[in-house]
């Protein structure tokens, strides 16, 4: 099989695994098994932590000054970006994202996201030094809070690794990957990456494992920190470990975000926006606006735009350039969103979409679908359903919007859409979410980006995200 793999790379060095067992990679275009890989069993995640923790209490990295890290950095930033086409093709035929959206999201923005930290290690800091009203001076310093436990969902699995990879290296951590077993090859990929440009051995760990090993990830005794992003269930899971191991964590999780037309909306720039507001991915990112808010006034024609457009979407193999939507990332994840629509039949209007694409007789593929006269307080509006799946929900008034909008248990994403962009902004601010999107919605490098509620704790992206990989340690000058 062209794409299997037989070892991790664990402490600077490809490794062979502990046990035979692997895990099988299907196509989810095609349902052809394309390769296996190992699969990680605790020893294998004691050897990368082992790794991680030498490297951290015995190595260069965390002692380096910031230039050299981002030096460093830089050469592992040349080695990802002369990647970029490879790192799409293996996530498309792993997930089934369509090749243009993981060419922009997995291979170009992922290499942001490390150019992104790497020009702020380049920064050297400033002093933190605060009057005191007991002594001289107090100094504020951040020191790396030591190994992490990183673990990676299937739907963006390459951006989100280096969510958090980048801002922990800037930090001077060192790291355990643990990618989803539905995503791996991509993970070969970075650490190909990383052992060309020369970060030090132990500073990066790849280890592939099931939920029972990441779990284990999560409790090792020798993890300082850990960072998750998946569902909202596991979250609850791993917040509970470290509650109990009084451990840092940072959770991005679920969200069922609302996106709200406002009256004098531009309904045609709404539909420009669906792709990447609410369908992005196949309908598989968190902060998906799933949730179509529509003015009763408004609202038949905004029902007869939404079924309009997902109708002339192309469903196809992720890896035709031509495909708007492709399939979903497993069977199992397949039956799960049909499930859904299944229920949403019973407790809404179904206007567009609703099944399996007649004219696909192989690949995991649901066909984009839309619902009408959809009560907030139906299944298919409370609980993410992680498929191209929208329930359009009237209101009346904007007071009413907001209301509904935030009549959720999530509040990750939204958007607010209208002609007038200051009186959608005066709209977002009342929106119970982390973030919030004006006519379109799409996360910034520069600026934080996480939930509030059930959707997560802490943030990544921003200067702040370094934060979370640092212990605040503060010096007392007394005389």
């Amino acid at each position: 099989m062209q794409h299997s793999r037989d070892s991790f790379y664990i402490g600077g060095e490809w490794v062979e695994p502990s046990s035979t067992d692997v895990f099988e990679l299907v196509n989810p275009s095609t349902e052809e098994v394309i390769g296996t890989v190992p699969e990680g069993k605790n020893d294998d995640i004691d050897a990368a932590v082992a790794a991680a923790r030498s490297a951290f209490d015995g190595g260069i990295w965390p002692h380096m000054a910031r230039a050299e890290r981002a030096q460093i950095m830089e050469q592992f930033l040349s080695s990802v970006a002369s990647r970029e086409e490879q790192i799409a093709r293996a996530v498309s035929i792993q997930n089934g994202m369509p090749i243009g959206i993981s060419a922009q999201l997995e291979g170009q923005f992922a290499a942001g996201v490390l150019q992104y930290y790497t020009e702020l290690a380049k920064a050297p800091a400033e002093p933190d030094i605060r009057p005191s009203q007991m002594g001289k001076q107090t100094l504020v310093e951040r020191t790396p809070l030591g190994v992490v436990a990183a673990i990676v969902p299937w739907n963006f699995p390459v951006t989100l690794a280096m969510n958090k990879i980048a801002p922990a290296m800037a930090a001077g951590c060192t790291v355990v990957i643990k990618p989803s077993p539905g995503t791996i090859l991509d993970s070969y990929l970075l650490a190909e990456a990383a052992d060309e440009a020369g970060v030090p051995p132990g500073v990066l760990n790849w280890v592939a494992a099931d939920r029972e090993a990441g779990a284990y990830l999560v409790s090792h005794p020798d993890v300082d920190k850990v960072a998750f992003t998946g569902s909202t269930g596991a979250g609850r899971r791993i917040a509970a470990a470290c509650g109990e191991l009084l451990r840092p964590v940072t959770l991005e999780l679920g969200g069922k975000s609302a996106a709200i037309l406002l009256e004098d909306a531009d309904l045609g720039a709404f539909l420009q926006a669906v792709p990447f507001a609410s369908m992005l991915n196949n309908g598989q990112a968190c902060y998906n606006g799933t949730r179509i808010l529509a003015p009763q006034s408004r609202y038949d024609e905004v029902v007869e735009g939404l079924a309009g457009f997902v109708n002339s979407l192309t469903i196809g193999d992720a890896l035709d350039p031509n495909t708007h939507v492709g399939p979903m990332a497993s069977r199992e994840h397949r039956d799960r969103v049909l499930g859904y629509i299944e229920k949403g039949k019973g407790e809404a209007k179904l206007v567009a979409g609703g099944g399996v694409p007649a004219s696909l007789n192989r690949g995991f593929f649901v066909e984009p679908t839309i619902f009408a006269d959809a009560s907030n307080d139906a299944v298919i509006a409370r609980e993410e359903i992680f498929g191209p799946v929208l329930a359009v929900i009237p209101y009346d008034g904007e007071d009413e919007a907001i209301r509904i909008a935030n009549d959720s248990c999530y509040g990750l994403g939204g958007s607010v859409f209208s002609t007038d962009s200051e009186h959608a902004l005066s709209v977002a601010r009342r929106v119970a979410s982390g973030t919030v999107g004006i006519n379109g919605y799409m996360p910034s490098l520069g600026a934080p980006f996480g939930g509030i509620k059930a959707s997560g704790l802490g943030r990544e992206f921003g200067p702040e995200a370094i934060g979370a990989y640092q212990n605040t340690k503060s010096l007392y000058v007394m005389a």
